[in-house]
């Protein structure tokens, strides 16, 4: 027995071009799983056409099929009674942009799981973009730098760094980044960067994609208790990194209460933000963390405005994570590759595309991955290909509980006939 699924095309914005599978695992799906594959014809998904035709695939506008898998949001035009779609739904959050979406999915009787929510036993996620968003993010936030001291008429080896667009592959920027990293041990930076500090908020894959492009340079870790004491006697040929746990960001409200990592997972209300005692030592911070409402922010406008003048020493906000106002208050709206950053301005709170303005500079391109399309595509089909054969068999006829699929997989599906499963009846306070 033969088994069909469909590829949506991405046409979220004109920098969309990743794939959910790529031509290598559909000849895989075809030849060893006997699952023919019928993908949406484009003109900018960065495996053409062709390379699908060859690999066994049917390009078709119209795609006769049960399940469609896809990267970004679905129209709500796209959708089918009774289909089943796999995607990054962002609706875990109750994100209101995407409400309509899911309750169009809710009235078609449809069934979506979400990648994000594909984690083991551990609740670490298994089928994910992020590393690719903190490798493209740190590249642009390492240009972003450079731009702005030039501005400043700071002349800085930074400003020799292109956007990760602009590089051919990861290949040739990480060798440029080498190059780069050669010049710091030998000629040192400029004194008016130095020391140069780089924070990470967070330690998953994001942040670990961000690290792994700024490890190339000439690097040196310290921990947060230490940030302090290299403004004392700094090395102007090495960049000093930092990565903050929860256990750094934020303190319990009570002085009789220790941090406890779960007791702030669970009562995050009881907590209160100390991030401030680090942001006048750092140059660039990288927000990597996953925020919601319920948490204290990394940086406020308050802060901000009470605390940041012109000889503040942090320079540049990678807001990879793109909460809009959230970890970062001031992160008002996200960016796009042709026009990655904004300088939010402390006192009006007015924002300014690009970095020539009086204030801080925020990266917040929020679909990263993007500017790495074919190495990102690749990664992620990897980590999704041994997935794909159970929810493209499974039978999504029966009843929930008799739904067989892989439970990393099961704990993902947030709607199944159109209503929401028992992990996700949450979601109905934000409809």
């Amino acid at each position: 027995m033969s088994f069909t699924l469909g590829i949506r095309r991405e046409d979220k914005n004109k920098w969309e071009c990743r794939v959910p599978i790529t031509p290598e695992h559909v000849k895989i799906l075809k030849n060893k799983y006997d699952i023919e594959t019928i993908i949406q014809p484009s003109k900018i998904r960065v495996f053409t056409d062709k390379e699908y035709e060859f690999a066994g695939a049917l390009v078709k506008e119209n795609i006769p099929a049960n399940i469609f898998f896809a990267i970004k949001e679905i129209p709500v035009d796209f959708l089918k009674p009774g289909k089943t779609y796999v995607f990054f739904s962002h609706t875990v959050k109750g994100q209101k942009h995407n409400m309509p979406m899911l309750k169009k999915m809710m009235e078609l009787g449809c069934n979506l799981i979400d990648y994000e929510k594909i984690t083991d036993e551990k609740g670490r996620r298994l089928v994910f973009f992020g590393r690719f968003a903190g490798i493209a993010g740190m590249i642009d936030t390492l240009w972003a730098l450079g731009q702005r001291m030039r501005w400043k008429g700071i002349k800085n080896l930074f400003a020799e760094i292109k956007q990760t667009i602009d590089y051919k592959d990861l290949d040739e920027a990480k060798n440029h980044l080498k190059i780069i990293g050669e010049k710091i041990k030998n000629k040192g930076l400029s004194e008016s960067l130095n020391p140069l500090v780089v924070g990470f908020a967070g330690y998953g894959n994001v942040s670990i994609g961000a690290q792994e492009i700024l490890d190339i340079l000439p690097i040196k870790e310290i921990v947060p208790e230490n940030i302090k004491t290299i403004q004392k006697n700094p090395s102007n040929k090495v960049v000093y990194k930092v990565i903050f746990k929860e256990k750094d960001i934020v303190e319990p409200i009570s002085f009789e209460k220790e941090f406890n990592l779960q007791d702030y997972y669970d009562n995050p209300n009881l907590y209160q933000s100390v991030f401030h005692k680090y942001i006048n030592q750092l140059t660039i911070l990288m927000n990597c963390i996953y925020w919601d409402k319920q948490y204290p922010r990394l940086i406020t406008k308050e802060f901000m405005k009470k605390n940041y003048n012109n000889h503040t020493k942090l320079q540049i906000i990678g807001d990879i994570s793109v909460d809009i106002n959230g970890a970062i208050e001031f992160t008002e709206k996200v960016t796009s590759p042709d026009n990655p950053i904004f300088v939010y301005n402390h006192l009006s709170g007015e924002i300014i595309d690009g970095f020539a303005d009086s204030g801080i500079v925020v990266m917040a391109v929020d679909n990263l991955p993007c500017e790495l399309p074919k190495e990102s595509s690749q990664t992620f089909s990897d980590s999704l290909i041994g997935f794909i054969p159970s929810i493209v068999k499974a039978d999504f006829t029966v009843d929930f509980n008799l739904l067989n699929l892989p439970s990393e997989v099961k704990k993902a599906v947030i709607l199944h006939h159109g209503r929401l499963t028992p992990n996700y009846m949450y979601i109905n306070k934000f409809l």
